[in-house]
Order: structure tokens, then C-alpha cells, then sequence
């Protein structure tokens, strides 16, 4: 209601108002698909350049919007499920645990939220439901994974309930990667070398959860690569096996 009173008193932005409109398959067909990588595996959807795609980051980073999560975490899992059908079977990566980036607790507390924890939410909810798939039959099946650092999964009461008893059908969710270090905005530093030596040692990886896992990391942007870079060293160093990243925008 609140939302709905301010909408009306301060109407958002053209931009956004169209967005909000759009589906998947409309958003796919606007924005251009992203044509570099931000460094070795890591696999980003779409160009930030693009007016309409830094709109939706937007919404997602800073305003929360489900509507917005919910698009970009459709187009996200048709991607992810063509990487699981098409590399899962020539390199064994088998029941893939899905991780978000975190934020600091500081930075959680300050905005409410974290983007990419949605976004995962918004995946679980169409790998736990009846959403079309292409990956084979014959995939293990997946339980919320749930790090011994938080009491519960951040998905709603309901989907939480209806994926422990089903599980995903193609990845488990995890809140195994913990942000230990407050660390400087990373769009305030230029260079990728700085960006590694602000984010060095900020995250940690529950070993118990990830040792001999495969790990696909969700971020939004990928810049220089340098948060998902330390992530993936944070996750090796637990004992992960292999560790994917995938983002929004590059």
C-alpha cells in the first residue's frame, strides 16, 4: 500500500514504468546480449551499457523490486539451465549449489536487502515449480541448503517449505559465501588491481556446506570480475570443486 501511495505521488520514471511492464521474451528482444566476459567463468546475459538493462539493475540494487527480480531471474534460469544440459555432462558438473554474492552486514542493513539473494530466490522459485525444462529427467534431485551462519534460507515461508520437500529440480540453494569485511564501493575504484586488494579476504566459504560441491555463483554486474574472482578463490579454498559465476550485466 505503502509503495502503491508513493507510485502515485511520485510516478516513476518512463523508463521504469515501461520496464515493469514488459515480460521476459520483450526485455530479451530490447537489450543487446553481452559480447565479452569480465574474466574465465564467468558468464554475464547482458550489455550495462544499455539504457534499459542498467534500469533494471537499478531497480533490482537499490530498490528491491520483485517484479524487476523476477524478469531478469527468468531470463537468468533459461540460461542456466542451457549451460547445466549443455557443459554438466562433458566435465561432471553435477548438483550444482547455487550461491549469491553477499553484501557486508553493514551494507545489508543500510539497504534492507541483497540483490542477488533475490534474484536466487526468484530462481528457486522456478526450479521448485512446474517451469518448462529442458535438463534431462535424470538429475539429482535438490534440497535448500541453508548456512549454519543464518538460521534459514531467505526465501519466503512457503517456497522454503515446498522446496525443502521437493527440492529444486536442477540446483540447490545455499547461503554458504559470507561477506566478513566491509569494503569500499567497488564503482569507486578503477583498476581491476585495486579492486582485487580492497576485496582481499573479505568472504568466507562454510567448508561443511561446499567442499567437494560445484558452485554457481549469481552476481548482477560483472565489472572487472574482481568480487567474483575472491569469491571463487574463498570457495576453492573450502573445498569447492568447480565454481561458475553468472551475472546479470557486463
Amino acid at each position: 500500500m505503502l509503495q502503491f501511495l508513493l507510485d502515485l505521488l511520485f510516478p516513476p520514471p518512463p523508463l521504469v514504468r515501461e520496464l515493469l511492464q514488459m515480460d521476459t521474451a520483450e526485455f530479451a528482444e530490447r537489450v543487446p546480449r553481452a559480447v565479452a566476459r569480465a574474466g574465465d567463468g564467468i558468464i554475464s546475459l547482458f550489455e550495462y551499457a544499455d539504457p534499459l538493462v542498467r534500469q533494471a539493475v537499478w531497480e533490482l540494487k537499490y530498490r528491491g523490486s520483485e517484479k524487476v527480480a523476477a524478469l531478469l531471474a527468468t531470463a537468468l534460469y533459461e540460461e542456466l539451465l542451457g549451460f547445466l544440459e549443455e557443459y554438466a555432462p562433458l566435465t561432471n558438473f553435477t548438483e550444482p549449489l547455487l550461491i549469491p554474492i553477499p553484501l557486508s552486514p553493514k551494507r545489508e542493513r543500510e539497504r534492507g536487502f541483497n540483490q542477488c539473494e533475490l534474484l536466487c530466490e526468484a530462481l528457486m522459485r522456478l526450479d521448485a515449480s512446474s517451469f518448462p525444462s529442458s535438463v534431462e529427467e535424470g538429475w539429482p534431485k535438490a534440497g535448500v541448503v541453508v548456512s549454519s551462519k543464518r538460521a534459514k534460507s531467505s526465501l519466503p515461508a512457503e517456497t522454503s517449505a515446498q522446496a525443502g520437500r521437493r527440492g529444486g529440480r536442477n540446483f540447490t540453494f545455499s547461503l554458504a559465501l559470507t561477506k566478513i569485511k566491509d569494503t569500499p564501493s567497488q564503482t569507486k575504484t578503477d583498476s581491476r588491481a585495486k579492486r582485487l586488494d580492497n576485496l582481499r579476504g573479505c568472504f568466507h566459504a562454510d567448508t561443511a556446506l561446499v567442499a567437494g560441491r560445484n558452485i554457481i555463483l549469481i552476481d548482477d554486474v560483472a565489472t572487472t570480475g574482481a568480487t567474483l574472482l575472491e569469491a571463487r578463490r574463498a570457495l576453492r579454498a573450502a573445498g569447492a570443486r568447480k565454481v561458475i559465476a553468472f551475472t546479470i550485466a557486463h
